[in-house]
């Protein structure tokens, strides 16, 4: 990111209203989304999701921040509470958590354009020029300011923030502009099957990241119009956007990194294999996502923990880490830990094996146990003895969750239901 000096922190940035949709169910991460939203699950050793469009927001300058929640949102709720609870009104800043609350008729939110109709009346009583709508799912960072500033010198209507990615992975996932040389937004189509290639790349393929800059009145006339379409999903994607293409301006902004006008990084972990790939990517001794960096730091909740503690230096007994991530809190002792990333609070005892492993904040790993290539969910107490990711087979008998890549995925409910089973066949021997 641009250093701090060069930031758009303007009259652009504080005239802007910015509303998260937090609201997402996440179900390609089957149980590790079965108790909180997606925005609300863990990342990175000791973040979560929606830390990230939150610290992009209040380093771009944009203090004004709406949280729209919807699906099992308490543990969401809670975060944002202890973790950006202390911005004061009265200094012209806030982060409110908007949630569904048939505001507007009897419905819950029912799309992404929905969502912010149902926060009208709150968005109005701040009285920006412009909202800037934020998808709450991705892992990234970026100065919106860039963005706001374009939407405004373009004298756009509504702006677009988009990204290149492979078109095999576009493909029924992602919304896809086809745009002029000008960046005018001739044709989108939302989550198409065969999604158009960017001109001159083939293969590839410009998707929306789900996040938008309107002038404020204009979204409102938007949003009402739509509204009173009875065959309107109340979706951006869907509704609002191909209805505005032809008789208003809509243009697409580029994410490109502003130092070397390449890709920067943003990952949609919205799948377990790509939860656990974007995980173990911050393990490597470059990663692309930079989460030492001062100028464009990432904020959260600190739970004030012990330094992480390595223990016991005998044969066969000794406690490291190597090629891995601890956050505070951890204990290994007497295991090794390899390619891993380890949440605040982990214990993992003597004469483990753990290899390429993300394991969530609290879990327990007993003795002589081997945990390869898994998702170990918060607060899970791992038996002493079990192996995981060792024989897949082995692993679904156990009851837990195997990817097509070979993750393995324990949760509370699966360990509970596995000690169960074992001591119901211990009783019956």
């Amino acid at each position: 990111m641009p250093e701090q000096s060069n930031r758009f922190i303007s009259n652009l940035t504080r005239d802007t209203y910015a509303l998260i949709l937090a609201g997402g169910k996440g179900s390609r991460l089957y149980e590790l989304t079965e108790w909180r939203a997606k925005p609300a699950t863990y990342f990175g050793g000791k973040f979560r999701i929606i830390d990230f469009p939150l610290s992009n927001c209040v380093n771009s300058g944009v203090r004004r921040v709406g949280v729209a929640t919807q699906y099992k949102s308490h543990s969401l709720i809670r975060h944002i509470n202890r973790a950006w609870g202390h911005f004061k009104k009265e200094m012209g800043e806030s982060i409110e958590i908007l949630p569904a609350s048939q505001r507007y008729g009897d419905k819950w939110y029912e799309g992404t354009a929905d969502a912010v109709f149902q926060n009208i009346d709150i968005i109005k009583h701040e009285l920006p020029k412009y909202v800037m709508i934020l998808s709450g799912d991705h892992i990234y960072k970026m100065d919106y300011g860039l963005m706001i500033a374009q939407h405004v010198e373009s004298g756009a209507d509504m702006t677009v923030c988009c990204i290149e990615v492979p078109t095999e992975e576009a493909a029924g996932a992602f919304g896809v502009m086809t745009v002029d040389e000008n960046n005018k937004v001739q044709r989108f189509d939302e989550k198409p099957a065969q999604p158009s290639e960017v001109p001159g790349k083939p293969g590839t393929t410009l998707a929306s990241m789900g996040n938008y800059v309107f002038n404020t009145e204009f979204l409102f006339e938007q949003l009402k119009l739509d509204n009173q379409k009875e065959s309107s999903s109340g979706d951006f994607g869907h509704d609002i956007i191909p209805s505005i293409i032809e008789s208003h301006n809509v243009y697409a902004y580029p994410f490109i990194d502003p130092e070397t006008g390449g890709q920067p990084y943003w990952r949609d972990v919205g799948t377990l294999d790509s939860f656990w790939e974007a995980n173990m990517e911050l393990v490597h001794p470059k990663p692309q996502l930079n989460m030492y960096d001062n100028t464009w730091p990432i904020w959260t909740y600190q739970e004030q923990s012990p330094p992480a503690k390595f223990v016991f230096d005998e044969k066969g007994r000794t406690g490291c880490a190597i090629g891995s991530t601890t956050a505070a809190g951890v204990i290994v002792s007497g295991s090794t830990v390899r390619n891993s990333l380890l949440f605040t609070q982990v214990r993992v005892n003597s004469f483990c094996e753990i290899n390429e492993a993300v394991i969530l904040p609290g879990a327990t790993i007993g003795r002589n146990c081997k945990v390869l290539k898994a998702i170990i969910d918060r607060s899970v107490h791992i038996p002493e003895g079990l192996d995981i990711g060792v024989d897949h087979e082995q692993d679904k008998a156990n009851g837990f969750r195997v990817t097509g890549k070979g993750v393995v995925l324990v949760t509370r409910e699966m360990i509970d239901a596995y000690n169960a089973k074992n001591a119901k066949n211990a009783n019956n021997a």
